[in-house]
């Protein structure tokens, strides 16, 4: 395995613990508050977490290009 792929597999393991992370304390909050969310809330939850998608997309696609040069 070469160093990029070796990078790669770096900052995707890492995204998917803080993705994991996330999840977790999703959940924490879930049971901490037992009430619904309203439909605001899990808007903003669903964005915040396409957010993060997008942030963590354009880093990979960055590395990749840096990677190419």
């Amino acid at each position: 395995m070469n160093n990029a792929q070796k990078q790669e597999q770096d900052e995707l393991q890492k995204y998917l613990e803080e993705k994991a992370k996330q999840e977790q304390e999703q959940e924490k909050q879930k049971e901490q508050e037992p009430e619904q969310l309203s439909a605001y809330e899990a808007c903003v939850l669903r964005e915040s977490a396409r957010i993060h998608e997008l942030i963590a997309e354009a880093r990979k696609n960055i590395n990749e290009h840096s990677e190419d040069e």
